[in-house]
C-alpha cells in the first residue's frame, strides 16, 4: 500500500469511478482507470483505500487531506 497512488485515485477520481474499478477487479475485467501496483491485489488495495478515504470526505465532511492522514493512521494502527 502506497500513500501517493491512494493520494492520487483520492484526487483524480470519484466514488463511482473506484467502485466500478474495484468490481472490474473482482470480476476480473480489465478496469477502465489507471491505478498502480504489482499486481491486481495491490491495485485492489489502493482503489478500496482510496474509496474509504472520499466516503469519509463525504459522510464525515472532512477535507481529502485530514482523511487520508486519518485513514493511514488506522492502518498504522492496526499493523502495531
Amino acid at each position: 500500500m502506497k500513500l501517493p497512488v491512494i493520494k492520487h485515485l483520492v484526487e483524480t477520481y470519484s466514488i463511482d469511478e473506484l467502485q466500478l474499478a474495484e468490481q472490474n477487479l473482482l470480476d476480473e475485467k480489465p478496469i477502465a482507470i489507471e491505478v498502480e501496483g504489482n499486481d491486481e491485489g495491490e491495485q485492489l488495495t489502493h482503489i478500496l483505500g482510496a474509496i474509504d478515504v472520499l466516503e469519509r470526505v463525504k459522510l464525515e465532511n472532512k477535507d481529502k487531506s485530514t482523511a487520508l492522514r486519518e485513514f493511514f493512521q488506522r492502518v498504522r494502527n492496526s499493523i502495531s
